[in-house]
């Protein structure tokens, strides 16, 4: 393969981790069988981007508003930027496992469009539990705790979607990634998370990534356990909660 179509490979790559991932606009691109499969190497990257746009935004609002009503706003950025993408798949898994008996009952509950009362609460739960953490993150380390945050939870998809296998074979999001995720793009996606993290936030890096990495591998092994694999709205969850326990160890430090 030429050096020039690995370069417009890369960067279709990019695009489809944006559009797969955000509402930002990004340009038309050709879909191929396996491009989301490639992509889940840049979604630390998304992360980055979107962190980003966050610590902007409170960085023009907290000289004119109080902390809670900034937090709210970044709040409000968040879902708009992602079009509610990771709290659907947070509610939809959280209402398929608290309802669920076994993996039929599970996987049959989660492709139910409606919201039930274990959805409904998971997505206040997380909705409330960010609001407060954005509210109380030490200003002065906010950005590095932003920042890793959102690469973290964005890179969480790429080690469930290497050690994991689909749990639904025929179709749904997770089956285009599930067991699809390269090695190169574990190693490559997991190296630029932890670099971007320890520059962020120096020594206290450690506790973020042990907590990043443990939130990903309890689920995994739940995913595993009860479903065999894992589907589009197990990453979701996981992201949620990954991106909650990283403002979590922000806030702790206060």
């Amino acid at each position: 393969m030429s050096a020039l179509r690995q370069i417009r490979r890369l960067g279709v790559d990019m695009v489809t981790a944006f559009q797969f991932l955000t509402r930002i606009p990004m340009p038309s691109i050709e879909f191929e069988a396996d491009s989301l499969s490639r992509a889940v190497k840049f979604f630390p990257l998304v992360g980055l981007v979107v962190g980003s746009g966050v610590v902007s935004l409170q960085m023009v609002l907290t000289p004119h508003l109080n902390r809670s009503l900034v937090a709210l706003i970044l709040l409000l950025y968040l879902v708009f930027i992602t079009g509610c993408f990771h709290e659907d798949g947070l509610a939809d898994t959280a209402d398929a496992f608290g309802g669920g008996w076994n993996r039929d009952q599970i996987l049959l509950i989660m492709r139910d469009s409606r919201i039930g009362s274990y959805g409904g609460t998971a997505l206040v739960l997380s909705l409330l539990a960010r609001y407060l953490l954005l509210a109380s993150l030490p200003l002065e380390h906010f950005a590095a705790y932003i920042i890793s945050a959102h690469v973290l939870c964005r890179w969480s998809s790429l080690p469930l979607s290497y050690f994991l296998p689909p749990a639904r074979e025929q179709d749904g999001q997770g089956a285009r990634i599930a067991k699809l995720t390269s090695l190169p793009s574990l190693i490559f996606g997991s190296l630029c998370s932890f670099a971007v993290v320890g520059f962020a936030l120096r020594r206290a890096a450690v506790t973020p990534l042990v907590v990043a990495t443990l939130t990903v591998g309890l689920s995994g092994w739940l995913y595993s356990r009860k479903l065999g694999g894992v589907t589009g709205d197990c990453f979701g969850a996981t992201n949620q909660l990954t991106e909650i326990a990283v403002y979590f160890c922000g806030a702790w430090n206060v």
